[in-house]
């Protein structure tokens, strides 16, 4: 019988990610041999041997990964908060960082009964289907122009519904558009929005600028065109002491901060920085 053992094979995965320029090589050379076996990252100490065709079915997609195909279209999945979401060629892959723009809008909103949530741009669905998780009660609305990623958005939201969730509602519509969502006007509770944000002719990792979608990314020549109308938007739609957060460019610590505070409707405007300390989103309350 021909095994061998897993750990050399994660090793010579790292080894080739780590050349092929790839930051997280051991994190990603883990991720990919679990996705081949089936189990958890942390379960892998419990394979010691594996065989052949598995060594040969992590090396090929270890090949794909050292050509900078992103991650998370080799395993086909993306986590947010406590879900686990579908993505592919065609919709923006959910950041680790955006997970603390969800948990500020959860926080927010605590003492909410039943709250009316609005995701903006929501692309995968990534997080009014993690808010929905976390808040049975809520309604959730996600708005998202693009046809391809409405299309991973409600085959995510189809695979939380029948796994229990609260359904989401989908619509297909663009947030720069004047009445969008005006049946809506004054009644929400919670904005969240991570939109296309970076800067027209920035230099991005490869698995951005060759996978994601361009007009998921950018957004004008500052990066600031979809956040100006989300910004208004959001004042119309929010509800007094309703609460919106934005992610935004790390060149945007205080351009976005700066939108928000410029519309008199808005008070207790705050910037908050990523795990690593860099500008990441804005939030604000509307004036009671």
């Amino acid at each position: 019988m021909n095994r061998q053992p897993l750990r050399l094979a994660v090793i010579d995965a790292e080894r080739i990610l780590s050349a092929a320029g790839i930051d997280s090589a051991r994190v990603d050379a883990e991720l990919l041999a679990a996705h081949v076996l089936g189990v958890e990252r942390g379960k892998l100490p419990m394979v010691p041997l594996v065989d052949r065709e598995v060594v040969d079915a992590i090396g090929r997609l270890v090949a794909r990964r050292a050509k900078r195909e992103p991650l998370q279209h080799l395993t086909g999945t993306a986590v947010m908060g406590a879900v686990d979401l579908a993505v592919g060629p065609g919709v923006f892959i959910p950041r680790p960082e955006t997970e603390l723009l969800l948990e500020w809008g959860l926080t927010a909103t605590a003492d909410t009964r039943s709250p009316l949530v609005v995701d903006l741009c929501t692309g995968s669905g990534a997080l009014a289907l993690a808010y929905a998780n976390a808040r049975p009660d809520a309604t959730v609305h996600a708005v998202e122009r693009d046809p391809v990623a409405l299309s991973w958005a409600r085959r995510n939201a189809d695979t939380r519904a029948r796994a229990g969730d609260t359904p989401i509602r989908l619509l297909a519509a663009d947030v720069t558009a004047a009445t969008v969502l005006s049946e809506l006007d004054g009644r929400v509770d919670l904005v969240l929005c991570n939109p296309p944000y970076v800067p027209e002719y920035t230099d991005v990792p490869p698995e951005v600028r060759d996978h994601d979608p361009h007009q998921a990314v950018f957004s004008g020549v500052d990066g600031l065109g979809v956040i100006r109308s989300v910004v208004s938007l959001t004042a119309r739609l929010l509800t007094a002491g309703g609460a919106v957060a934005i992610e935004h460019d790390d060149t945007h610590g205080a351009a976005v901060p700066a939108l928000l505070t410029a519309r008199t409707v808005f008070t207790e405007v705050t910037a908050h920085p990523d795990l690593a300390g860099r500008p990441r989103f804005a939030t604000a309350l509307r004036k009671r």
